[in-house]
């Protein structure tokens, strides 16, 4: 049994599973239940009927492969299929980041939309693919792939009041004393902005601007259901080496959810979101881009002028929202 931790980049279509099959022998009528293994698992009819192997006066000559599934008696389930992506604040500078494959069924399908930051609980598994046939077959068998069957999901709901995320840093008792005491500092905002990217001397307005966009507004909602959004945007126009991506740098570095991308190699669709096709089913599925994956945090986003039009005014509409 595994805890994984990270974020889902994509969700199948809900589908049922069948965890007990009945099958009939079509010769004699003979049912037999056949209980199918849980996760990827499949089961198959036997070639043989039960009722053949018994010896005495009633005994058919029931041919080989007489069962055929009876679908309205079998034992159904919902199933699902997740990709779990490992949080881009653990991912080590360079690399890229790894995909699980997950396996959720009955309660638990329907839990998770791409974009959320979960905890996994389950069991790891392994495809079971048969290596019947050619010498040739049993060689590709051996290597399988892994998933994992979940067992439980703890979700982080971002913005909904409820912060309990563990993508934010561990404050001790210690911590928040010390948090509440700055509160009633009346300098404080002057020495947040002095303490972001201390190495970069001057430039006091743009460190005002970063401290308010890393601490926030407060959304509101006005009467009319009109949201307005407490995050502030911020962009940085200047000559080259003046310290620009510096400050980029600090920001990713410094807030618990951010994701850093250059604006030069990506399009609409890494920001936002694409839809793949998914080669085993072919069934098509969303997967977030870099505003999903920093939601509740900080997007930066480098080289913003060297962005293609149409994929700069994918991004307007998330900003706004």
């Amino acid at each position: 049994m595994v805890v994984i931790p990270g974020i889902v980049v994509s969700a199948g279509k809900t589908n049922v599973k069948t965890t007990m099959l009945l099958a009939k022998c079509s010769n004699c009528g003979h049912e037999k239940n056949i209980v199918v293994a849980p996760g990827f698992a499949g089961a198959s009819t036997p070639r043989t009927c039960d009722n053949s192997r018994n010896p005495g006066p009633d005994k058919q000559n029931c041919k080989l492969d007489t069962y055929r599934t009876i679908s309205e008696k079998c034992v159904y389930v919902d199933q699902q299929v997740l990709k779990l992506q490992e949080m881009p604040e653990n991912i080590p500078t360079g690399d890229m980041p790894r995909t699980c494959l997950l396996h959720v069924n009955r309660y638990l399908t329907d839990k998770a939309n791409p974009g959320n930051r979960v905890k996994i609980v389950g069991i790891m598994s392994v495809f079971n693919r048969g290596g019947q046939g050619s010498s040739n077959q049993q060689v590709k068998s051996s290597v399988r792939m892994s998933y994992v069957r979940v067992l439980g999901i703890q979700s982080d709901v971002y913005g909904q009041g409820s912060q309990s995320g563990y993508a934010f840093p561990s404050i001790s008792t210690v911590d928040e004393e010390n948090i509440i005491q700055l509160a009633k500092d009346k300098n404080i905002f002057k020495k947040v902005s002095q303490s972001i990217a201390p190495a970069i001397f001057g430039h006091a307005d743009i460190k005002m601007a970063i401290a308010c966009l890393l601490f926030g507004g407060s959304p509101k909602r006005l009467a009319d259901g009109m949201r307005l959004r407490g995050d502030i945007n911020v962009l940085l126009l200047g000559d080259p080496s003046t310290a620009k991506s510096q400050f980029l740098k600090f920001v990713e570095r410094v807030a618990p959810i951010a994701v850093y991308t250059s604006g030069k190699g990506s399009s609409a669709a890494g920001l936002t979101a694409s839809v793949i096709k998914d080669g085993t089913t072919g069934e098509f599925q969303l997967e977030g881009g870099a505003m999903v994956l920093a939601d509740g945090g900080v997007v930066c986003i480098d080289e913003f002028d060297k962005m293609r039009a149409q994929d700069r005014v994918a991004i307007h509409e998330a900003m706004e929202q």
